[in-house]
Parts: structure tokens; C-alpha cells; sequence
């Protein structure tokens, strides 16, 4: 399938779509607790229903009713096979912290992308807590082989390659019978999303705490099932955002002003690029303005990385994204992706290390589009191709499902000429 973009003007409102980081975390925790909870509003798409897989071999049970997710956790159990995480990154990581619990092996693995996936990190930290820990095809990456009981005491961890290492330690740490001591070796990257996952441990019941190199987790804890309802996407957001910053004006509604989310500072740098930025309650509108280059450090609001920089090409002058060199271990290395195709339709780009520098503003031009499967990077360009001469053709053009399974829809009620094709 493809997805195939004409220039348009966007004018309209759509409601936020729910937020994959907060689905996966309330899906592990739901079936880690012992009883029933009701998660609303969840995000359904590939990623999510890896880890509904996955904790269904753990032993949680799930059932839709009226769109929600019902959720019957309890005493975890070995899994039976393989536990196959499809192409979600944060479903393996996150399963992995639970599989080392267990005194059984447990496998688990992905496709041929999640495969290139580095792991190294979550397995030296719990090789460290006694596991056994290991890559199967000894390259750090999956498939993963692990084996618990885990009984450490302590453990380092880097993080500034994926703040999921760190989320998946704090879950899985809960339920030792021992206290925890995780230590943070380098720089932590996307730390809201750490908190989040706090928050929502704290929401189903276990407790953590900050300490001065990193986090204490006590033992003995246990998770109790509470009701759920997920918050709006920001980061999912930032594309109708954008578009309406490019090409007109959009609102998005369901967007709580408090989240901790990192993604929530786009409005802030839209502001910064000279948009037109309002919020009332949870709806934000965002409307075309005068834009000029700016600076923006991503290194807590990574996934914003593609989207920006397509908004940088339409911008007067220079604009840097920086501290962004952990994007490179996503399910594509973004920086690359994201300068090859704004490259492809003209873009003055220049790739560094850590993100790019954009000189605009661009007269894009519609090209046919390799995103590498990355659903982040086909919607970056799909909202390019709002901007662009003639007509973009982005392969892979159902990825998009993995964490924001409405867009092509949204991007139409907001007036933008989008179809997918076979």
C-alpha cells in the first residue's frame, strides 16, 4: 500500500488520538495486577497488540467492551513459546523486565527490523541482578533468552540509548521480594517518559523514588488493578499541528495542558518557529504564521525530530535539532531517514551527529517516498507533501497504524487531499 499526498490547505478540528507510551505501560500493569481493570480509550494499532500478546503468555487475559480494554491480571505464569513482539521496541523491553521474575526461560523476539534493535544495555543491567541475560545471536540485539529469578540488589544502566531500559526495570523491580537500586550511567534521554511510567506505577499501586544517580525501588510490592483512561497523544498530535502551522490552521482537542508528556513542549517550539499557538482546556489550535529558524534541543522530545524538521524546511533562515543521537536506534536511524527524504524533495538539510541543520524556506517538490517503515517518518512526509509541487508517494503506506491508526481520516476532515492506495 501507499499513501499518495497533493498540495492542500487544512482547516478543520480532530480530536487527539490516545497515546501509545501510556497504552503499553497500562496494558504491562493492568495485567501485572491482580484482579480486573477497565482501560479506556486505548491505543489499539500493532505495537499495542504485541504487548496484549505478549502478557497474554505472562498469563493476563483481555477483553474489548464498547472500545475498552478489560484487563484480568494476576500470578504470572512461564510462557508456553516464544513471545513474538512484532516490531515494538517498547513491547520487548518492557516484557523483558517481567521475563526475568520468572526461574524459567523465556524467548523473546521480533521481526527482521526489531531484530537491529540494541539491547545490550537492559541485558548487562540485568545480568548484573543475577539473570541470565543473553542475545541469541550475541550481537546485543534480539532474540533475547532470559532467565530469572532475578534477585539483584542493584544494577547500572545507561541512558542515553532509550529511556525504556530504565522503565522496564522500575516496573519489573516492584515485584521483587529485594529493594532495588538502579543507577544511571549517562545522560538520561526522554526522561518524561520515565515519569510516566512513575505516575503510572503509582496509579496501579507501587512506589519509586528518585535518588541522586537514579532510582530506588522498594521489593515487595504489589500492583492492584484501578480503572484507566488514557490522555491524547502529543506527540501523534504534532503532525495536524504542523500541518496546520504549513498550510492553514488545526485544531486538536483532547490534549491535557498537565500531562507530563515530553512531546507537550511542541507547543512551546511552534510558538518559537512563529506560529500562531492558542490553548483553551484541552483543544489547541495551531495556525499558519510568519515562521523563522530556531534552535531546539530534542534530547526529551525525540520523536518530534522528523515533523520538525519538515516544519524547519518552510522556516526563513537556519534551524538546528540537536541532542537527538538516540533517534538513531529506532525503528529506523531517523536522523538519516528524515534527511534523505526532506533531501530527495529539495530540502537544503545538512545530517550531523546528533540531528540536522535546515536552511529554509524550501519550495518542496513531490517525490516518491522510501520511509523505511517507520510510521513517524511516512507521516512527517505525507504532511511535506501538503507543501510540496506536485504529487508525494510514500511507501509503506499503512504504518502509519502503528501508533496513530487515524491518520489518513484526520488528515482529510482537516481538508488535506490524502488517500491510501493499493
Amino acid at each position: 500500500m501507499k499513501l499518495v499526498v497533493r498540495p492542500s490547505a487544512v482547516h478543520g478540528t480532530v480530536q487527539a488520538t490516545p497515546s501509545k507510551s501510556h497504552t503499553h505501560r497500562a496494558l504491562v500493569l493492568a495485567g501485572l495486577a491482580n484482579g480486573e481493570t477497565r482501560l479506556r480509550r486505548p491505543l489499539i494499532g500493532g505495537d499495542t497488540q504485541a504487548t496484549i500478546r505478549g502478557m497474554e503468555q505472562f498469563g493476563a487475559s483481555f477483553r474489548t467492551d464498547d472500545g475498552d480494554r478489560i484487563v484480568r491480571g494476576g500470578r504470572l505464569r512461564s510462557p508456553a513459546a516464544a513471545i513474538d513482539c512484532a516490531n515494538s521496541g517498547t513491547t520487548i523491553r518492557l516484557l523483558a523486565g517481567i521475563a526475568s521474575l520468572l526461574p524459567t526461560s523465556v524467548t523473546l523476539t521480533g521481526d527482521a527490523s526489531l531484530q537491529q534493535r540494541p539491547m545490550k544495555p537492559l541485558i548487562n543491567a540485568l545480568t548484573e541482578m543475577g539473570v541470565h541475560a543473553a542475545s541469541s545471536l550475541n550481537n546485543g540485539c534480539p532474540p533475547l533468552i532470559i532467565r530469572g529469578p532475578n534477585k539483584g540488589r542493584w544494577t547500572h544502566i545507561k541512558g542515553d540509548i532509550s529511556s525504556q531500559f530504565v522503565s522496564s526495570l522500575l516496573i519489573s523491580s516492584a515485584l521483587k521480594d529485594l529493594d532495588t537500586e538502579i543507577i544511571i550511567t549517562t545522560p538520561l534521554k526522554s526522561r518524561p517518559y520515565v515519569q510516566i511510567t512513575r505516575d503510572m506505577m503509582s496509579h496501579f499501586g507501587a512506589t519509586t523514588a528518585e535518588t541522586k544517580n537514579g532510582y530506588r525501588v522498594l521489593g515487595g510490592q504489589r500492583y492492584r488493578p484501578r480503572d484507566y483512561t488514557i490522555p491524547g497523544d502529543y506527540s501523534s498530535a504534532s503532525f495536524p499541528l504542523v500541518a496546520g502551522a504549513l498550510a492553514g490552521k488545526a485544531t486538536v482537542t483532547g490534549l491535557d495542558p498537565q500531562d507530563r508528556q515530553g512531546d507537550r513542549v511542541i507547543l512551546d517550539i511552534l510558538t518559537r518557529f512563529g506560529a500562531s499557538v492558542t490553548q483553551s482546556g484541552e483543544s489547541v489550535t495551531v495556525e499558519k504564521g510568519d515562521l523563522h529558524g530556531t534552535e531546539v534541543d530534542l534530547g526529551d522530545t525525540p520523536d518530534a525530530f522528523p515533523i520538525l524538521a519538515v516544519l524547519a524546511t518552510q522556516a526563513q533562515g537556519e534551524s538546528a535539532l540537536t541532542n537527538a543521537e538516540h533517534l538513531r536506534y529506532k525503528e529506523s536511524d531517523r536522523i538519516a531517514t528524515t534527511v534523505s527524504f526532506l533531501r530527495s524533495m529539495g530540502a537544503d538539510i545538512e545530517e550531523r551527529k546528533d540531528g540536522c541543520i535546515v536552511r529554509g524556506p524550501t519550495k518542496l517538490k513531490g517525490r516518491s517516498i522510501d520511509p523505511s517503515g517507520d510510521h513517524r517518518i511516512l507521516m512527517a512526509a505525507a504532511v511535506a507533501g501538503l507543501v510540496a509541487e506536485g504529487t508525494t508517494t510514500i511507501a509503506h503506506g499503512e504504518s502509519y497504524a502503528i501508533s496513530y491508526p487515524r491518520f489518513p481520516e484526520d488528515m482529510k476532515a482537516l481538508g488535506a487531499n490524502v488517500e491510501v492506495v493499493n
